[in-house]
């Protein structure tokens, strides 16, 4: 028998060399002690005795001692029988249009019985983040079909927009229809989803919905399973954004990323590094969690000279709805913006339950204006925020002291957030709306208000497209006449 770490077959220089026994086997992670010229992120062969081979990667090399990440797990290996083979090389993807209208798990391997992925290039996972002097600005904007986001949160081509949700929210849904749904008025449009954590019925129902756009070729679908290996979890976001780095800045297509569940990605990196027995952070995340995260989502953007662009719109729960979680705090820093889903919003039964007034696009207005959407878009979006924040207040006034206290004012504004919810944000699952629907119905709602509360819309604008307040004339008369009664009855008492 060979002593651990001692290479059994270094004859051919051209050959990886291979070593026999581990000195430790902990979690998803192999000692291999006695290496020689071995790299960081370079991809092993892990051979059992049985003749399996499993995939790994080095995460670590001190000294002679290499630390292996085994992509299938460590179980069933006998740490004096295994033997591992470093390749030279870091683990990388093929590249190329057969990615699209096909399954795939998070390490690239197919999952709808077809073929597996053939090309002649092929590029590492770990990719790079893009040269921040080489960035283009954000500009144009991606049309999801739903109205809020659309009208008030406008995904930027080349942002990177996160949504931040709850256990029990649709936040799923909600990423499968911004996957199915979202173009950018007839350019060249892929879609490249990553789910990652999920359980069978949540993979399933993903699969469903993006069936239609899966077949057309538009789309590429990379899932990771809850019961698959962990470090798989970890690759799963990689092999997507290569695919998509690929499709974008090499093919000169627009591309949108979707990531579900980041929070399922992050404990998994938690799970790795307690096994390489690091110092955890806080909530025993490790410290590098987030130049980690950052190394994901700074891959995406635009590139000066190049057509394409990578759009990317993480999904992530926040345990106990904490946004100090390090997970949504972390984002939260390096993205720009957030789309924030409310249980309360979820609990009227209105969907996608997002909570306006906490959610933001920063490069909205790199995206929106004459000639991208409409002229009056900005100052629309801002006057229907402002009456939001209006109608919270006179909502919770109104919690305080009672409806009937309120000036008549207030209780139109009190209409206006029942009217956007019900007219603006509320739409089904398979919805497409235009933007043209939206900006109709955006009007409809504001049209609830008096025409002198507009005071952040242009003239111009105003007159040609206020409604007169039919609603707000019915909530006049509605006011009137609960005054009148009331004066009459105090009259009579």
């Amino acid at each position: 028998m060979s002593d651990a770490g001692v290479p059994v077959t270094a004859h051919d220089v051209d050959a990886p060399i291979e070593y026999t026994g581990a000195t430790r086997v902990g979690g998803p992670l192999l000692a291999i002690r006695g290496v020689e010229g071995v790299g960081w992120d370079e991809i092993a062969a892990v051979r059992l005795p049985s003749g399996e081979l499993r995939h790994g990667l080095v995460l670590e090399v001190s000294g002679d001692i290499a630390i292996v990440e085994v992509l299938q797990g460590t179980g069933g290996i006998d740490p004096e029988l295994v033997s591992v083979a470093f390749e030279g090389r870091p683990f990388d993807v093929p590249v190329g249009d057969g990615w699209l209208g096909r399954v795939w798990n998070g390490m690239g391997e197919p999952l709808d019985g077809g073929p597996p992925m053939l090309a002649g290039q092929r590029r590492p996972v770990s990719g790079a983040p893009l040269n921040p002097s080489q960035r283009d600005v954000p500009s144009n904007p991606v049309f999801t079909g739903i109205s809020v986001i659309d009208a008030l949160a406008t995904l930027v081509r080349g942002q990177k927009l996160p949504i931040f949700s709850s256990a029990g929210l649709p936040h799923l849904e909600l990423a499968a229809q911004i996957a199915a749904q979202a173009n950018v008025a007839g350019e060249n449009f892929k879609v490249v989803v990553a789910g990652m954590g999920l359980t069978h019925a949540d993979a399933a129902a993903m699969r469903e919905v993006l069936e239609s756009r899966s077949a057309s070729g538009d789309l590429v679908l990379v899932l990771d399973s809850a019961d698959d290996p962990v470090v798989q979890r970890v690759l799963t976001p990689r092999v997507a954004l290569t695919i998509a780095e690929f499709l974008a800045f090499e093919r000169g297509q627009h591309v949108l990323v979707v990531l579900a569940d980041v929070t399922s990605y992050c404990e998994a990196v938690r799970e790795v590094s307690a096994a390489r027995g690091e110092i955890p952070g806080r909530r025993a995340y490790p410290g590098y969690l987030y130049s980690d995260l950052a190394s994901l989502y700074e891959r995406c953007g635009r590139i000066k000279g190049k057509p394409g662009s990578v759009t990317l719109v993480p999904v992530l729960t926040m345990p106990g709805n904490d946004i100090t979680h390090p997970v949504p705090d972390l984002t939260g820093y390096i993205t720009e913006g957030q789309i924030v889903l409310s249980a309360n919003v979820h609990a009227t039964g209105v969907y996608p339950p997002i909570d306006v007034l906490s959610t933001l696009s920063r490069l909205m207005r790199k995206g929106v204006g004459e000639g991208r959407t409409r002229g009056d878009h900005m100052a629309l979006a801002a006057q229907i925020i402002a009456s939001l924040a209006r109608a919270r207040s006179a909502r919770e006034l109104a919690d305080l002291i009672g409806a009937e206290a309120l000036t008549e004012t207030d209780r139109i504004y009190l209409d206006f957030e029942d009217a956007f919810y019900r007219d603006l944000v509320n739409q089904r699952p398979d919805e497409v709306r235009s933007m043209e629907e939206t900006f109709e119905r955006a009007w409809r709602v504001v049209s609830v208000l008096p025409e002198r509360e507009l005071t952040m819309m242009p003239s111009a604008s105003v007159a040609t497209n206020y409604r007169g307040s039919l609603r707000a004339d019915n909530a006049h008369a509605d006011v009137i006449e609960h005054d009148a009664t009331s004066e009459s009855a105090e009259h009579r008492g």
